[in-house]
């Protein structure tokens, strides 16, 4: 490990530039020069025995405490544990190396360790933007000398890889009813009702306006008092989750590619389906297959389903939704509900997934979820002011009219068209799995 190397303080940089007052009066006298000169070599010679005097690197012992998965898009605390092994004072400075491209506040930090201390902790946050594999880097430390003129610049082994998944303390039930509400303003709210779903679950008493087709007559008969049926959504159901990962998903929106927004909603959807006893399998696919998961349940598959999807990248390539979907329903031979997040805003590509998507109808039940892009949206109602906004609204106008186009066509032969806005995607795409099951269309 190397001695490290000197950094003077602002002390000793202040003595070095009080030193020019006499240096500038030596003009006037030789006296003073040589005055400027034994300020400057005293100096020097204080900063000589201060950077001696400091702590060396294996005077002070760091660990770095942060968790081996970080959430994209929230504040993450990164910890230092630090404690001294000499018997004397260690006072300095703290500089992390966070990964790249991810915002931190506070990963340059002073410390001291008094004598007999027994460590000190420092904390900041990172705010990594998006999902996949990060690094951080080595730690650098400043040790002070006693005289506080110089200090030794030493560079400590702390490099550790670690994962970025999407936020997953969004998936908790609270978090997704609040989503629900909060970013699904305009959508209807969905409500439990005494007859939603299809598979039985418990008897209660008649109560005035019920069905009456819903009274079991046997049990009435048996506990002398009238009793219904109450019902609620079926349970392993398969749901199937396709993420295109095609360069249609590459766009951005609000800040963030649209496969971003897209795995957010998937891992939503996967929660609260596996939440609700269905069996949810995964495929992100471009020009092939890059991701398969099939149709499973429990909590431990939730974890799976976030490995799989974490480095999910959208390349610049055209998908081919006809490869996908025979690799996915070459398993799948039970009625699924079939999730599709894709862009629908290319007509030529609408075309190809048009064919394919309709062919799944009547076995299976296929949903489309695409991104609105409220600034397409925009511009495709904006006035314009002169003749290249013209042109853009043209063009504007003519995508939203050709994906209107599309979504008629699929909602005509059965299936369900879901576009929202990024800050509601999720909800929009939770309330129609919501729905389904309360209706039973499954």
């Amino acid at each position: 490990m190397s001695l490290g190397r000197p950094v003077p303080t602002g002390l000793a940089v202040a003595l070095f530039a009080g030193a020019l007052v006499p240096a500038a009066l030596a003009v006037a006298s030789l006296a003073f020069g040589w005055l400027a000169l034994a300020v400057d070599v005293a100096v020097l010679l204080l900063c000589a025995v201060d950077f001696a005097r400091a702590p060396r690197a294996h005077d002070v012992e760091a660990h770095r405490e942060v968790e081996p998965i970080l959430s994209s898009g929230v504040d993450n605390p990164v910890r230092w544990v630090l404690s001294a092994r000499t018997g004397r004072p260690v006072r300095g400075e703290l500089r992390d190396e966070p990964p790249l491209d991810v915002e931190s506040h506070g990963h340059r930090q002073p410390f001291a360790l008094e004598a007999g201390a027994a460590s000190a902790r420092l904390t900041y946050r990172v705010r990594p933007p998006a999902r996949g594999d990060a690094r951080f880097g080595d730690v650098h430390l400043r040790l002070l000398g006693p005289l506080g003129l110089c200090s030794r610049q030493v560079r400590l082994p702390a490099a550790r890889d670690v994962k970025v998944y999407p936020d997953l303390s969004a998936l908790s039930r609270e978090a997704l009813t609040l989503a629900r509400a909060s970013e699904a303003v305009s959508a209807r709210t969905l409500r439990r009702k005494a007859m939603e779903g299809r598979e039985f679950e418990s008897l209660r008493e008649y109560r005035p306006g019920d069905d009456y087709r819903h009274i079991d007559w046997k049990a009435s008969a048996r506990h002398a008092h009238t009793l219904v049926r109450t019902w609620q959504p079926e349970r392993h159901q398969p749901v199937l989750l396709l993420l295109d990962c095609g360069r249609h998903m590459a766009g951005r929106v609000q800040g963030r590619r649209k496969l971003d927004h897209a795995v957010d909603a998937a891992l939503r959807l996967a929660r609260v389906s596996l939440d609700a006893g269905d069996v949810v399998g995964v495929m992100a696919f471009a020009s092939d297959v890059r991701a398969f998961l099939p149709p499973r349940k429990g909590a431990e598959h939730l974890r799976l389903i976030t490995e799989s999807l974490y480095r999910a990248e959208a390349g610049l390539e055209e998908s081919d939704y006809g490869r996908a979907f025979d690799f996915a329903f070459a398993r799948q031979t039970r009625r699924a509900l079939v999730v599709l997040f894709t862009d629908l805003v290319d007509p030529d590509a609408s075309a190809t997934l048009l064919t394919r998507t309709l062919a799944l109808r009547p076995r299976h039940l296929p949903v489309v979820a695409s991104l609105l892009d409220e600034d397409l949206e925009a511009a495709a109602t904006d006035v314009p002011g002169d003749a290249p906004a013209a042109y853009a609204r043209q063009a504007a106008a003519r995508m939203e009219a050709e994906y209107r186009l599309t979504a008629t066509t699929l909602r005509d032969a059965g299936a369900l068209v879901v576009r929202a806005p990024a800050r509601a995607f999720g909800a929009a795409a939770l309330n129609v799995y919501l729905d389904v099951k309360a209706r039973g269309r499954l």
